[in-house]
């Protein structure tokens, strides 16, 4: 007889802690909303700092879930606390008893068209770090097209506060190296340029692979905001900023500008947390009930959380957190019911 344990959210941080959760010996459910599992990595083709490829890295992941309950498609339709459990109704008609839940909702993508400045679905040679990451997976976009000067763009959406955020995302000034070197790779005789405020590359091998990037691919950077984009009559874009270090304006002209977005609260996390009466902090995750102590424990009791639902993370810092959430989980759940529940009580039907 073992507890229940209902995870919300099939990413990385899901896939962990279920992984996890079900070594531990507990009956574990996930519910995700969309119709894959793997969140983000799944749409990802190689991964900070050594290239390694997120198949690879997500494959591992789910291979890992034998024995855990998996609802892809389907949402949350009510959640209310009963007794020391919760009671949750899908919206594909099952019903939902469980002893602990873990919310692992996630982060969306900065909307990249808010800075219209820079002119993401404007004009046709600007992309976000998303839709190149798609290319290098596919090798498919009409706008990427043998670019001789390419341009990035970074903290779109971060550090900013008209945007709404002043934090930082973590991974983006890594991820920009990254996609800036495959560029250079695929594209050798392109000149690239990265935009920058300052570069926040904090992780092992994170500064190595930036001095490579200079060293070995020839990248220049820029420190410096991009103040404007616009087209030029040949399709080209004019990319007006300042160099803070010459202290001197700089205009050029690139074939391709590569926005890199941010991270923000995910929309359907929000969603669930209303239905769990879920407190956000001032940057809009989800709050936590201590951030040195207990990163992993909601203020509600029975309930956790686990990777960017609350705050930006890399992918080892979300399956750490994951880890460390499987754990508070198993204390919880062995200090609150001393006898387990029956397998039976994990899934019943509506009717």
């Amino acid at each position: 007889m073992r507890n229940n344990v209902l995870i919300i959210g099939g990413g990385p941080a899901g896939l962990e802690a279920g992984a996890n959760l079900q070594r531990l010996g507990y009956n574990v459910l996930l519910v995700e909303h969309s119709n894959t599992l793997g969140g983000h990595l799944g749409k990802w083709d190689r991964l900070f700092p050594s290239g390694t490829p997120a198949s690879g890295a997500l494959d591992k992941l789910l291979g890992s879930m034998d024995g855990v309950k998996c609802f892809t498609d389907t949402e949350i339709q009510s959640i209310n606390r009963l007794g020391k459990s919760y009671n949750v109704i899908l919206s594909n008609g099952i019903t939902v008893l469980a002893d602990a839940v873990l919310v692992a909702t996630g982060f969306d993508l900065f909307q990249a068209e808010k800075k219209e400045e820079y002119g993401y679905g404007i004009y046709d040679h600007v992309i976000t770090n998303a839709d190149l990451e798609q290319y290098f997976k596919t090798g498919l976009d009409a706008r990427i097209n043998a670019p001789k000067k390419i341009g990035f763009v970074h903290c779109v959406g971060s550090r900013d506060e008209k945007s709404g955020c002043r934090s930082c995302s973590k991974v983006c000034c890594a991820t920009a190296v990254k996609q800036a070197c495959e560029m250079k790779a695929v594209f050798p005789d392109a000149q690239i340029y990265c935009f920058y405020m300052d570069l926040r590359m904090f992780g092992r091998h994170y500064e190595d692979m930036y001095l490579e990037a200079q060293r070995d691919y020839g990248i220049r950077f820029i420190r410096g905001r991009v103040a404007e984009v616009s087209e030029n009559i040949d399709g080209g874009l004019s990319v007006k900023a300042e160099d803070t270090v010459s202290s001197k304006p700089l205009k050029v002209s690139l074939d391709l500008l590569v926005l890199m977005a941010g991270m923000r609260p995910s929309v359907s996390g929000q969603r669930i947390g209303s239905l769990l009466g879920m407190q956000n902090e001032k940057d809009g995750y989800f709050e936590v009930l201590s951030e040195i102590t207990a990163q992993q424990r909601s203020p509600i009791p029975g309930l956790f959380l686990a990777g960017a639902a609350t705050g930006p993370k890399t992918l080892p810092d979300t399956l750490a957190d994951a880890r460390g959430a499987a754990t508070q989980i198993d204390k919880y759940l062995s200090d609150i019911f001393p006898k387990a529940k029956d397998l039976k009580q994990l899934i019943k039907t509506a009717w």
